[in-house]
């Protein structure tokens, strides 16, 4: 037997009169009618339930981190729910403030910030800025000279804790490209620096170990790492990132937000770290709460070989198996408690041969052209991820509660494509 483990599917996932599946109370096939494939649909209610607890694990102050997914919406869903946002690009920026959130209630991130991003920040008012380089301060000093605006701002502190994830998702190594190394002495350099400015007014500290990190024991050594420089320099914030992991395919498990919040902010009392704790969790908000629907377009058959089912989409709408090599569950949403009794190679419809989703994937006996094919945990650094590459539209974004869909991001047009095009 191998059935889709439920675990995968969103807290509002139920099974329809006719063995379909139903997420936030509708049916998934009819959101394909209604909306076109592919199309990402997103359980609301988990959405909402993730962010309080959240909130509940670490208190005011905690960030989604946007990167994962964000539109309107979901800016507004987040905000609603009492957390703040953790934003990375001037873009991110825009469509926060657009949103109506609060620019105060805004975290600045980046290891590259332009001038214009900063000085867009600075005048709106953004909550905290992360300064992440020398470089960084530099302009700082300077845009003050200019205009006497003078940021909350959190030094990004890369304490040399390597978290068992993909290289490309590490971040809190000595060898990376974010943040002040503690263990080579720029960390202490930076906070003496920013003490010393004008410019500035430093509030804390931030450490970010990497993304997909299933063990919550690597949270505590970075405080472990962390604390006798976070004591010795008394500031009153301390927020130890995001990337709390979440399992993705059949066997994998990863802690709850719950757990994670336990783990970080124990290590800390037991450290005498006395500044208030905060959190970016962007994945354990956005990815199980999401699933994929793709039309099957190609069934072919290479004897002695294997299938390849393509789909409508592809690398474009989730990049992370390409990128990374990441795993994926399938199933076919008019049947999902269905033994998925064959293997087939799930691919989509650009012109790369890297272009695979799910390179084993499971899915009941029959898979035809036209059937519904589904992926399950899609909901963070997919649609966020995504590319025209090969012209191809971007897909639209459907919320389901209490049996209703809302559309809010619609499926892109040939005229989009040429919005920037100036011929």
């Amino acid at each position: 037997m191998s059935v889709l483990p439920w675990g995968l599917l969103p807290d509002s996932a139920e099974v329809g009169a006719d063995g379909q599946l139903l997420v936030g109370g509708c049916d998934l096939a009819a959101l394909a009618e209604e909306f076109g494939t592919p199309l990402f649909v997103y359980d609301e209610a988990q959405l909402r339930a993730r962010c309080r607890e959240a909130v509940a694990a670490f208190g005011d102050g905690v960030a989604y981190a946007t990167k994962a997914f964000l539109c309107r919406a979901m800016a507004r869903l987040v905000h609603e729910e009492g957390m703040h946002l953790d934003v990375a690009s001037g873009g991110e920026l825009h469509v926060a403030l657009l949103a109506g959130v609060p620019a105060e209630r805004l975290v600045l991130h980046g290891n590259n910030k332009s001038d214009d991003e900063l000085i867009r920040a600075r005048e709106v008012g953004v909550g905290r800025l992360v300064v992440d380089s020398f470089d960084e301060l530099d302009r700082l000093d300077r845009l003050h000279a200019a205009d006497g605006r003078v940021p909350k701002v959190l030094l990004r502190i890369t304490p040399g804790v390597e978290a068992h994830t993909h290289e490309f998702v590490m971040t809190g190594q000595d060898d990376s490209k974010f943040g002040f190394g503690l263990k080579v002495g720029d960390a202490a350099a930076a906070v003496a620096r920013a003490r010393d400015m004008a410019g500035v007014e430093l509030v804390g500290i931030h450490a970010h170990i990497g993304s997909q990190v299933f063990v919550a024991g690597f949270f505590e050594q970075a405080v472990q790492a962390l604390a006798p420089f976070v004591n010795e320099c008394a500031l009153p914030e301390l927020s130890v990132g995001g990337g709390i992991g979440v399992a993705y395919i059949e066997g994998e498990s990863a802690p709850s937000i719950t757990e994670w919040g336990d783990v970080v902010r124990g290590s800390c009392e037991e450290a005498g770290i006395t500044a208030r704790v905060s959190a970016e969790p962007g994945r354990s908000i956005a990815a199980a709460a999401g699933i994929t629907l793709y039309r099957v377009g190609t069934v072919k058959d290479v004897p002695g070989i294997r299938t390849f089912v393509a789909c409508d989409g592809g690398f474009i709408d989730n990049p992370r198996p390409a990128l990374y090599g990441s795993g994926y569950e399938t199933f076919a949403p008019r049947a999902v408690t269905a033994d998925r009794t064959e293997t087939v190679r799930l691919v989509g419809k650009h012109c790369e041969s890297g272009d695979v989703l799910v390179a084993e994937a499971k899915v009941p006996p029959g898979v035809a052209v036209g059937d519904l094919i589904a992926t399950p945990v899609t909901g963070a650094y997919g649609r966020s991820m995504g590319s025209n590459y090969n012209l191809l539209h971007r897909p639209a974004v459907v919320f389901v509660a209490g049996g209703r869909a809302r559309l809010v991001m619609r499926r892109e047009t040939d005229d989009d494509l040429l919005a920037t095009d100036v011929g």
